[in-house]
């Protein structure tokens, strides 16, 4: 992810704007723990990735697509687009912005109790993130209905 640092120095201010004027969200009560090992997880990305087959991410909107469990790698398109964003590390390994790989490894080994039906891509370019409550809440009830105890969150 690129530092406001490195981009021009009138993008990154006006960044910054951007980003003071963003509300504060205050964290929620913490709900207990249960052992990763007996936990079911889903992944929730942030990379505006999705299946080929559905409909590309619209600039500004809130919105989510469903990621089956049992997706092909080869299926996933990004339509995140920035001039400061790379999408090349993507190209080369989807599991940088969707482990996917990597938690059915860890399903495999123990580590986590099992992997969840579907997972959530989101786009990440949303400006105001108030936009996303009624989407969050919608996807809050389909993870519960899942049965997932814990929603691993890949910002990008």
């Amino acid at each position: 992810m690129v530092r406001l640092t490195d981009l021009h120095p009138e993008e990154g201010q006006r960044m910054a704007q951007i980003a003071r004027a963003l509300p504060r969200i205050e964290p929620g009560p913490w709900l207990g723990r249960r052992r990763l090992s007996a936990s079911r997880v889903a992944l929730v990305t942030t990379s505006g990735i999705h299946r080929r087959s559905d409909p590309p991410f619209r600039p500004g909107v809130a919105e989510y697509r469903l990621l089956p469990d049992d997706l092909d790698p080869a299926e996933l398109v990004m339509t995140h687009m920035s001039s400061n964003f790379d999408r090349s590390a993507f190209a080369e390994d989807p599991n940088v912005v969707f482990p996917l790989d990597r938690l059915h490894e860890l399903v495999e080994e123990g580590e986590v109790g099992s992997a969840a039906r579907w997972h959530y891509g989101f786009m990440g370019a949303i400006p105001n993130p108030l936009l996303l409550e009624e989407v969050g809440e919608e996807v809050g009830r389909l993870l519960a209905g899942d049965g997932v105890d814990v929603a691993l969150l890949i910002p990008v």
